[in-house]
């Protein structure tokens, strides 16, 4: 689980980086914000048609407003399909001078990139536990070498996250979001 602080005038591209960055993963694939009613937000792809909006010209509050939304899906890698609930805890005035995004609370580390989806990572952590397990060795080399399930470098996240930031916030209001790990 994350739970962030962004401004309501956020880019969705730049949400997107923001998630990237509190997940932890690298941005090796393709996304979309999916809202109610069958809108989607990403990055089109020319070689594939879609009705995706492009979400690099678009703030976030203007899409929950269009949408009338107070949750959307961010979905992450289309082969191992990970699906996120983003909800909308609150809006509140910001602090002028803070450095949105920023980083309230993390749970658990997320999966490595490219481990296979939810199921996937089911799998990962039960070869990784049993070290009889047939694919234990295999797996061992495949994400970091100290990987715990349990453990969350908050501090790495949160330092981070504010330089995904173009543009000084001045009391602008913005929206608490929270994205669980995996749905």
């Amino acid at each position: 689980m994350r739970r962030l602080e962004v401004p309501l005038s956020i880019k969705r591209d730049r949400l997107h980086t923001t998630i990237q960055i509190a997940m932890g993963w690298t941005d090796s694939h393709l996304y979309e914000f999916r809202f109610a009613g069958g809108a989607a937000f990403g990055v089109p792809d020319p070689d594939y048609i879609s009705n995706t909006s492009d979400a690099r010209k678009a703030t976030l509050g203007a899409a929950l407003e269009d949408c009338g939304a107070r949750s959307l899906h961010y979905v992450y890698d289309f082969g191992d399909y990970w699906d996120h609930i983003v909800s909308v805890e609150r809006i509140e005035t910001g602090e002028s001078g803070f450095p949105y995004p920023s980083l309230l609370a993390a749970t658990g580390q997320c999966p490595t990139e490219d481990v296979g989806g939810p199921t996937g990572y089911l799998q990962y952590l039960e070869a990784l536990a049993d070290p009889e397990h047939p694919e234990h060795e295999d797996l061992l080399g495949w994400g970091p070498a100290d990987f715990d399930p349990n453990e969350v470098n908050d501090a790495d996240i949160a330092i981070r996250l504010p330089r995904t930031s173009t543009v000084a916030i001045n009391r602008l209001e913005h929206r608490k979001l929270s994205s669980p790990c995996s749905e």
